[in-house]
């Protein structure tokens, strides 16, 4: 399994968006912010508004903002918004298993292992977890010379 850059920009935007929690953002400032198209973002934040991760303000001083508290998206939430599933292997997308070989696939078990610890990791972690892990790298940058 690999994320594409949609996923990892979806992951930049609503970072970005937590970092101005309760403000609102145009999608340009992003742009500038991170260095992505703004006709990349402009997809990326119609599947995450369509689901109802953010809100959007019409009209002059519009843009976007979370709908909820960082703490009430975990990285899986966003990345199967924008990616589908996360599984490593195609045999593991749905929840029943068609493969013909399922029942006597060794490497079945391996894939499942993986699978699992995916899920375990992006679901653990929040857009506030990743909101610490910013202020940690930035407190670390006010000591670089």
């Amino acid at each position: 399994m690999k994320i594409s850059t949609k996923g990892r920009y979806a992951l930049r935007l609503m970072l970005d968006l937590a970092l101005e929690e309760n403000q609102i953002v145009r999608l340009k400032d992003v742009a500038e912010r991170q260095e992505i198209s703004m006709k990349y973002l402009e997809q990326i934040i119609s599947v995450l508004q369509k689901c109802g991760y953010v809100r959007s303000l019409r009209g002059p001083g519009g843009g976007y903002t979370l709908a909820r508290s960082p703490k009430d998206y975990t990285v899986g939430m966003i990345l199967r918004q924008i990616e589908g599933s996360l599984a490593p292997v195609a045999c593991l997308e749905h929840t029943e298993n068609a493969c013909g070989r399922n029942l006597e696939c060794v490497t079945l078990v391996f894939w499942q292992k993986l699978y699992d610890a995916i899920n375990e990791v992006v679901d653990q972690v929040t857009l506030a977890d990743m909101l610490e892990w910013h202020k940690e790298i930035q407190g670390n940058m006010d000591y670089v010379i």
